[in-house]
């Protein structure tokens, strides 16, 4: 049997073993799609220089979709499905380079389609073998890491809740340590003394130091409430001559939080309980995804931009496009494009009715083109201009952005990115008329989860979705 906690000794040198294996299987990938193709692999110079450029890339674009995080936080099928985005975004930079280099025609399109095709079997193969192994590993008590947590209250009781649901991470809590046992959240059983879920409550030892290495602890976790901060400095006293890990585990659930984290601001360790993900390099790339898709998809659908230009001229009075005032990112104000699907018509002061079923304001071809989502299409300007994206929460109407932002909480932290033409609540189907407060709940829902999970992969997957999902809606009209 293995020892328990060998891996996590040698987890650096195993991390940079791994990068340098997937990088191997890239290389192997690309030599077999040659024997397959040509039946040698004595391929030209050109070949050799555009499989340096996939190995070189790939631990980059892996980086990009969080595939060398821990695996004790992933499941298995997201794993999978984040290494598949991954190599697929990888083909795309390399036919991309391909094209600016204007050296597309130097290649087989079949070999490099085998190419990438045998790169996402081989890595999904020895990768999700790896990570079912360690799982294995993990249930079955190998590499385990043994954890204490300090403070039997809500919040401990809570940390082990979420823990015990995922055992395969190897996290097993040995039990908890409290002043007063006596005040845990549970009920003392007479045949087992005070446990919560089945975990042990004892007192905290005199020694404490001493106590955790006679029981072989690897991980102290402090869940304390935030005004117990003479507790906590008091035992990191006791633990100043140890060197195991200790985490303090902020009591912060009873606070509005968006997009978290923990940061470091002239030496002093800051928690951000409401922040942008959109800085630095996400914000960069995000500006060049948007803008190099707006430019790929207009080029490709200005025959069809044409086309409806002149059937909305030609079938109702009025101008081409529709222009409405929405707030984008930071609360300023935008013009958001659309092509008009109403007959003109002039609303009450600052009064905006949103469109019903039935509603006989829409032309003809306008129910058409809101049914297929094509009068969304000149929005693809506002994303090459810099005001939108392609994805984000979908832009509301000003009155609108009045009406509920008191009604539905953190309504407006929806505004701290740009506004998408598609978003995470419109593939999920909460699109259309928000006829009901709860329906607006729901958008809001969807739109704070995407912008506090953001990432390049999320972006692609929405999309993807949007495809199949994000066109025709029973709720568009």
């Amino acid at each position: 049997m293995l020892p328990k906690g060998l891996l996590k000794e040698y987890w650096r040198p195993l991390s940079m073993a791994i990068r340098s294996l997937d990088m191997a299987v890239m290389l192997a990938a690309g030599l077999l799609a040659a024997i397959y193709k040509f039946k040698t692999t004595a391929l030209p110079s050109q070949y050799y220089t555009a499989l340096a450029a996939g190995v070189l890339l790939l631990p980059v674009m892996f980086s990009f979709f969080s595939i060398y995080s821990s695996m004790r936080t992933k499941g298995f099928l997201n794993h999978v499905f984040d290494l598949c985005q991954a190599v697929c975004f990888l083909g795309l930079v390399l036919a991309g380079l391909a094209f600016i280099t204007k050296s597309g025609e130097a290649y087989s399109r079949e070999w490099f389609l085998i190419w990438m095709f045998t790169t996402l079997v081989l890595l999904v193969f020895y990768r999700g073998s790896l990570l079912l192994f360690l799982r294995y590993m993990r249930q079955h008590g190998m590499n385990e890491r043994r954890i204490v947590i300090v403070g039997a209250g809500e919040l401990g009781a809570k940390l082990a809740s979420t823990v015990q649901q995922a055992l395969w991470t190897g996290f097993r809590i040995v039990s908890f340590l409290d002043d007063h046992p006596e005040h845990a959240v549970c009920h003392p059983e007479r045949s087992r003394g005070i446990s919560i879920s089945g975990i042990p409550v004892i007192q905290t030892p005199e020694d404490l130091n001493t106590w955790l290495t006679e029981q072989g602890i690897d991980e102290i976790w402090l869940a304390l409430p935030l005004r117990a901060e003479s507790r906590v400095k008091a035992i990191l006293y006791e633990l100043r001559h140890s060197t195991i890990n200790t985490r303090f585990v902020l009591d912060i659930f009873g606070l509005d939080l968006f997009n978290h984290s923990i940061t470091d601001i002239a030496g002093f360790p800051v928690l951000n309980i409401s922040s942008t993900p959109m800085l630095g390099v996400n914000r960069l790339i995000k500006a060049v995804e948007d803008r190099l898709l707006a430019l790929l998809i207009l080029t490709a659908i200005s025959p069809l931009l044409l086309v409806i230009a002149a059937a909305v001229k030609l079938t109702s009075p009025g101008p081409v496009f529709f222009k409405q005032k929405r707030l984008g990112r930071s609360g300023h104000v935008i013009n958001v494009y659309k092509f008009r699907t109403m007959y003109q018509h002039k609303e009450d002061g600052n009064q905006v009715t949103q469109a019903t079923a039935g509603d006989k304001r829409i032309t003809p071809l306008g129910k058409f083109l809101r049914r297929s989502s094509l009068d969304e299409l000149p929005q693809f300007i506002n994303v090459l201009q810099g005001r939108m994206s392609i994805v984000g929460p979908r832009p509301h109407a000003l009155v609108h952005n009045e009406q509920y932002k008191d009604a539905v909480h953190a309504y407006m932290q929806r505004h701290r990115v740009k506004p998408g033409i598609t978003g995470w609540a419109q593939v999920n189907g909460w699109r259309g008329e928000t006829d009901t407060l709860v329906k607006m709940q729901k958008r809001i829902e969807y739109d704070l989860f995407y912008i506090n999970n953001w990432s390049l992969g999320f972006d692609l997957k929405i999309i993807f979705l949007t495809l199949f999902r994000g066109f025709v809606n029973r709720n568009a009209y």
